[in-house]
């Protein structure tokens, strides 16, 4: 169990966080598990499909969460539905992905054993873009949506600025509260209170 200890990001009496940085891009893949239940998802099967299923198996996951349908966040999806996880995406994204199970749609509630994930749909970086709040708990995985110092890429195709940073401000800056940790599909995390009062600051530099 070495490996998976090493991957803990973050815990409470509740639940577990492992994450895992895989692939070229540096992706982060995060475990969401509840530790009441052992239930778990996976978010992003990103890259490095062995490491992500050993993980799966060690932590009791039970289905796959895409953030969004760029390459660099689905290239272990194949393996995963192979090894018999169902793997979600929005309607959106779908057509990017290779394969996928289960459409996901803006607000509703996956379980996770005892935890809630609510469900935000944040269009911007790709128009499927989805981000995981955890419900009670001040966790939030934001995929490519935000990062520290910013909003996401939206310069590739269906990517879109002022959508992102529509989705940013209604979705996740006014309904979330300050000290919600934001955990990005790569890099570091960073919080809504230390990102909120740079909205404006994005909005005049244009990305």
């Amino acid at each position: 169990m070495d490996d998976v200890a090493a991957t803990l990001h973050h815990a409470d009496s509740d639940l577990e966080i492992h994450k895992l940085v895989v692939g070229p891009m540096d992706n982060n893949v995060f475990v969401l598990r509840c530790r009441h239940t052992g239930d778990a998802v996976l978010i992003d099967a990103a890259n490095e499909h062995e490491r992500l299923l050993e993980l799966a198996r060690r932590l009791g996951v039970r289905r796959v969460l895409e953030t969004h349908g760029h390459w660099d966040h689905i290239q272990a999806v194949v393996e995963m539905r192979d090894a018999g996880y169902s793997v979600g995406v929005t309607a959106e994204d779908a057509a990017m992905l290779p394969s996928y199970d289960e459409v996901l749609e803006h607000d509703s509630v996956i379980n996770v054993g005892e935890l809630r994930l609510r469900t935000i749909h944040t269009p911007g970086h790709t128009p499927g873009s989805m981000s995981f709040h955890v419900e009670g708990k001040p966790l939030l995985f934001s995929g490519d949506t935000l990062f520290p110092g910013g909003p996401g890429n939206t310069s590739f195709e269906g990517g879109d600025f002022p959508t992102i940073i529509r989705s940013i401000d209604r979705l996740l800056f006014a309904p979330l509260d300050a000290e919600t940790i934001v955990m990005p599909g790569h890099g570091a995390d960073t919080t809504i209170g230390a990102e909120r009062p740079h909205l404006d600051e994005w909005v005049e530099r244009g990305w």
